[in-house]
């Protein structure tokens, strides 16, 4: 053997041996609990997830701990408890993998609820606790009367882990432990989040569903693509989806492949052409199968009563066998694999609720007759499509809550048709750890459309537009264009703010309809409307509130997870004002009926000249600024613009200080204005590029 070969295998041998072990199943088992003189470490599955020090006499505390494990769910409490009633001096370090993170694992007791997401990871002082998906487990802290002074704050981020040091004062600390918490603790029980990653990409893009609904023609596709090509993919969206009505009937194959007389360029040639436009081809597909005549000549493809005779819901949909490996082979695969290579890339699974709830659910006696367990049944059907598209393709799953599919789709649509802000307050804890939230399509209409796209970005969910074509050359795009793409968020609570619909998801074994709403649906009432997302960049961090509401007039900083030491500057995005700079919290005011919604950016108050916003994004600099420094009385910073895009800066500028020189290379500076302590910089550029600015002051 070459030696080369040799060392190829041996390669191969490693790479396969880091799999294996990446997939392997954590533990349902407690940590073991260790505690010596002042040090204490908690050691689970072979690897110290905490190590502290308690800075007090040894002989003035001691450790208590019990574990409970019913129906599975393991909870680990341990505490370290003072002796002589003086407060604990507690410093440690938490470990995790890189998929770890600090956030909230108990609701609040008192104070202003909002929704919380963190872009990058957070050092909020509301944390009391850090959560590792790829392992299922959490790690927290108690809340009680007898601590105080609880921080988590990142320390370090590597390849493959991280890890957060942990400061606690209290005569008495609590520690509770959950292994696999999604899946045990929340139910979950197909969420195996070591065998699979969640999609981190932005998903944003446009459908044609209320656009033209089943009227819908290729003419109609094509000029949707010229112009939102021009109008909006420089901004950040990627996708085109074609919804029903270019099949010619919902049954086999042949009837999806090749679409009605609407579309004479075929399914092959409509996804050339978006692609053609710089857009990803997204097709929307059911598992409903309608046509009567095929089910009655293939009847063992399909659930039949007790006669043999496929088995019409109410909608006369038949329900193909999903623990029938030849109705997969003859009716799911070839769809699939057909759209796969003719390169339609975003796939909308649609008709899910009414195969599980009419087809499955209401024909239980048909898997017992056969001894095949429904749900099972249910999940090979999401996974032959998911085996024909890759995992290199997004897939959503249609429509209703669907723990069922979890590891298997990409997305799902979390309530009942029709977007509602409301919808995104629950569920909170799913989004982007089970898969990606999609809260139905934005319609931009005057009513909604800041709100809608404000409470989606801000979320980091799946945003979808779904307009005629004509509305993108108006301004009601501004909020669109604002909003996109969506970054890439972690849930700073995983438990539902709104616990209304996951409450309810036990009924998903037991429902028999999927006509209308269901109890487990994410539904559009909430009596939430505080959208909370924290900004963690490597040169600053800082809060992006979003209102969707007015149920609370004042927000303290306490209830935004801000040190109440220090003062803060609030600037409203959409109106571009600057509201001031706060101690203790600020009244955000009444909200303009033009907007429907405020966006606040709350920053740190500084001794020196410093950014409050840009106009680029609605994460006022979070998507495109790469960089701000202040050295040598210049503030500077890398942003990223997009060619033709007026780039505003809003600097915020103590008193007494002045401007000498504001300068960036290859664009144009056509404004530069100050009102008050707060200046405007415009910048134009016919490219999109990667500036450098510079903003230079006197001495």
């Amino acid at each position: 053997m070459s030696i080369i070969k040799s060392l190829f295998l041996s390669i191969i041998f490693v790479i396969g041996s880091l799999l294996k072990v990446s997939s392997q199943t954590p533990p349902n088992i407690p940590a073991v609990v260790t505690l010596n003189g002042k040090e204490l470490t908690f050691r689970y599955d072979n690897h110290i997830l905490l190590a502290a020090t308690i800075n007090n006499d040894p002989s003035t505390f001691f450790l208590r701990q019990i574990t409970d494990e019913k129906n599975g769910a393991v909870s680990q409490v341990f505490s370290i408890t003072s002796s002589d009633g003086k407060k604990l001096s507690f410093t440690g370090f938490i470990s995790g993998t890189d998929e770890s993170f600090p956030c909230e694992a108990e609701r609040k007791q008192s104070g202003t609820t909002v929704v919380r997401h963190t872009y990058g990871l957070s050092s909020s002082l509301l944390n009391r606790a850090v959560y590792d998906r790829k392992n299922d487990w959490v790690l927290s802290v108690d809340p009680s009367n007898e601590t105080s002074d609880l921080k988590i704050v990142p320390v370090e981020s590597k390849v493959n882990s991280n890890k957060f040091r942990l400061d606690i004062n209290g005569s008495e600390i609590v520690f509770r432990f959950r292994p696999h918490y999604y899946q045990k603790h929340r139910g979950l029980n197909y969420f195996e989040p070591w065998n699979y990653k969640v999609w981190d990409r932005s998903i944003v893009g446009w459908c044609s569903w209320y656009a033209f609904r089943g009227a819908v023609t290729e003419k109609n596709i094509m000029e949707t693509a010229d112009v939102i090509s021009q109008k909006m993919v420089p901004f950040g969206l990627d996708y085109l989806q074609i919804d029903d009505g270019y099949q010619q009937v919902m049954g086999a194959p042949e009837k999806w492949i090749k679409p009605n007389n609407k579309f004479p360029s075929g399914m092959d040639g409509l996804a050339k052409y978006i692609s053609s436009k710089g857009l990803k081809p997204g097709i929307w597909t059911a598992v409903s199968f309608a046509d009567k005549n095929f089910a009655m000549n293939n009847k063992t493809l399909f659930i039949t009563d007790t006669t043999g005779n496929p088995v019409p819901d109410k909608y006369k949909m038949y329900a193909i066998d999903g623990s029938n490996k030849e109705a997969l082979n003859k009716i799911t695969k070839p769809v699939y694999r057909s759209f796969r290579q003719m390169g339609w890339q975003y796939f909308k699974l649609d008709g899910l609720r009414h195969l599980r709830y009419e087809g499955y659910n209401s024909n239980t006696d048909y898997f017992n007759r056969k001894k095949t367990d429904r749900i099972e049944a249910f999940r090979n059907v999401a996974k032959a499509v998911r085996n024909e598209i890759g995992k290199d393709n997004f897939l959503l799953a249609c429509w209703g809550i669907r723990p069922e599919l979890i590891g298997i789709v990409d997305g799902c649509r979390i309530g009942n048709d029709g977007y509602g802000y409301e919808s995104l307050t629950k569920y909170n804890s799913f989004n982007n750890i089970i898969w990606r939230n999609d809260p139905d399509h934005i319609e931009l209409n005057k009513k909604e459309a800041y709100r809608s796209c404000m409470a989606t970005s801000l979320t980091g969910s799946l945003f979808m537009l779904t307009d005629k074509p004509e509305i993108y050359n108006t301004s009601i795009i501004e909020p669109a264009l604002r909003s996109i793409p969506v970054l890439f968020t972690l849930p700073g609570q995983i438990f539902d703010v709104d616990p209304t619909g996951s409450d309810m998801i036990g009924h998903i074994d037991t429902d028999l309809s999927g006509s209308g709403a269901r109890a487990a649906d994410a539904s559009r009432t909430s009596p939430y409307d505080l959208f909370l997302l924290e900004i963690n960049k490597p040169f600053e961090n800082w809060l992006v509130l979003g209102r969707a509401g007015e149920r609370s007039s004042y927000i303290s900083f306490a209830d935004l997870g801000l040190p109440t030491e220090n003062e803060y500057l609030v600037f409203e995005f959409w109106s571009k004002k600057y509201l001031g700079s706060f101690t203790g919290g600020f009244d955000m005011g009444h909200i303009d009926s033009w907007y429907n919604c405020q966006v606040f950016s709350i920053r740190k108050r500084v001794a020196h000249p410093q950014i409050l916003s840009t106009s680029r994004h609605i994460s006022c600099g979070g998507l495109e600024l790469r960089n701000v420094t202040w050295q040598n009385n210049v503030l500077s910073g890398k942003s990223d613009i997009v060619a033709n895009d007026a780039y505003t800066i809003y600097l915020f500028e103590p008193q007494g200080v002045k401007l000498k020189e504001f300068s960036c290379e290859h664009v144009k500076i056509t404004g530069n204005k100050k009102e008050g302590m707060v200046r405007q910089i415009t910048i134009v550029s016919n490219f999109s590029l990667t500036i450098i600015w510079k903003a230079e002051y006197f001495e």
